[in-house]
């Protein structure tokens, strides 16, 4: 018996634009009972950066979402405290992210990897990594200051033997970050760290991936191959290997030219309900690929922090700003006591002023601010009318 093809279905831009923003949290009331572990269960990844301008982005991520959440819940909320369960481990995803326990089984794949890898840029000293983990299980959970050093040197690449061993014990899964302390990782055994049911490499790679990439789709709603390998950074072969089995289903999207895969679920019910207006971090997961960003919401994002100052076009820690669905101005903020400085404001039109105020007075509010203070907009035409909505807003 000859089986038929599925029929694939057809969404519109706008259609897939939406389904983007329900999967990502961000269309549709919040779900405030979850709280930050639910938003961290949704997403599947919640990136880290050493950067913190309005906070850090792992506490922005939640604050997009749920609007202002107090950072010690976030903190609390990630990190494992004292005797109870772990919630979260820190591993490489899309990049180096807080990802939910319960996926620890899933990255095995990964750690095998790593544990295969013949080559590494930095040479790991005779002797030192089983001595960091005989220390590690006399002593508890240290950081690599209290393993013996971090670095050799005041130079950021120049880890120590020491910082070399722990962290090679991170990717081969033998060491967890369970908190960040003054930003510092704090790593334990994954024995103490990771519950026993959890704390397998049992699974083997297909299925991993398989899991991965059904976890992509889900947190995209609909995507490309690119979209979903970029998610976890998955090679385009894994993607390709396993995503007839992932229970996604393909889609062709209006001005797509790739094709592209959705969660059933997501083609469930039409995306409807409220939208968020906040500002986003640069390493939001809706848009941090940047060919997605652009094909989904016609908006070119990219990070500027590490551009020289006078390249920059749109300012150091750049914030897009999400508002009705759409992508409508950029804000590159910073803080100077208890006032939010908006250091350069750009805005898409007129109609973007209300939105930006908006998303700039809840911000100011969430970081206990009091005042907003713009020093430049794109449009000097536009200037006034944004210095008035803030006011009126601020009151």
């Amino acid at each position: 018996m000859t089986t038929l093809p599925r029929p694939t279905t057809e969404l519109s831009a706008d259609e897939a634009r939406r389904i983007a923003l329900r999967a990502q949290g961000f269309l549709g009331a919040p779900d405030r009972r979850s709280g930050v572990r639910g938003v961290l269960r949704h997403l599947g990844a919640v990136q880290l950066d050493t950067i913190s301008v309005l906070a850090r982005s792992h506490e922005l991520i939640p604050y997009a979402r749920l609007g202002a959440v107090g950072r010690r819940t976030v903190e609390e909320a990630y990190w494992k405290k004292g005797s109870q369960p772990p919630h979260a481990f820190e591993y490489w995803s899309h990049a180096a992210c807080i990802l939910p326990v319960e996926e620890w089984p899933h990255f095995a794949f990964r750690r095998r990897a790593y544990r295969d890898r013949p080559h590494w840029h930095h040479e790991l000293p005779d002797g030192v990594y089983e001595q960091v983990i005989k220390q590690l299980r006399a002593e508890g959970p240290l950081t690599a200051t209290e393993l013996g050093g971090a670095k050799r040197t005041s130079e950021w690449w120049d880890w120590s033997g020491t910082k070399v061993a722990v962290e090679r014990a991170l990717m081969y899964g033998e060491v967890v970050c369970v908190e960040r302390r003054g930003w510092k990782r704090v790593y334990d055994l994954a024995e103490r760290a990771i519950p026993q049911a959890l704390l397998h490499d049992e699974l083997d790679d297909a299925e991993c991936l398989r899991r991965l990439v059904g976890l992509a789709g889900q947190s995209l709603g609909v995507g490309t191959r690119a979209d979903i390998a970029d998610y976890h950074r998955l090679k385009a072969e894994q993607v390709d290997a396993v995503i007839a089995d992932s229970g996604l289903v393909p889609v062709t999207v209006e001005g797509w030219s790739k094709p592209a895969w959705a969660d059933p679920a997501a083609l469930a019910t039409a995306p409807r309900g409220r939208h968020r207006t906040t500002l986003l971090s640069p390493f939001d997961s809706l848009i941090w690929e940047r060919a997605r960003t652009e094909r989904i919401f016609g908006f070119t994002h990219r990070l500027e922090a590490y551009v020289p100052k006078p390249k920059r076009v749109y300012g150091y820690f750049a914030m897009p700003v999400l508002a009705g669905g759409r992508l409508v101005g950029r804000v590159d903020p910073a803080r100077e006591g208890r006032t939010l400085v908006a250091k350069q404001v750009t805005l898409d039109g007129p109609k973007a002023v209300p939105a930006v105020a908006q998303a700039l007075v809840e911000a100011a509010g969430w970081v206990d601010c009091t005042n907003v203070r713009v020093e430049r907009v794109d449009a000097p035409e536009l200037r006034e009318a944004l210095t008035l909505e803030l006011a009126r807003a601020l009151v």
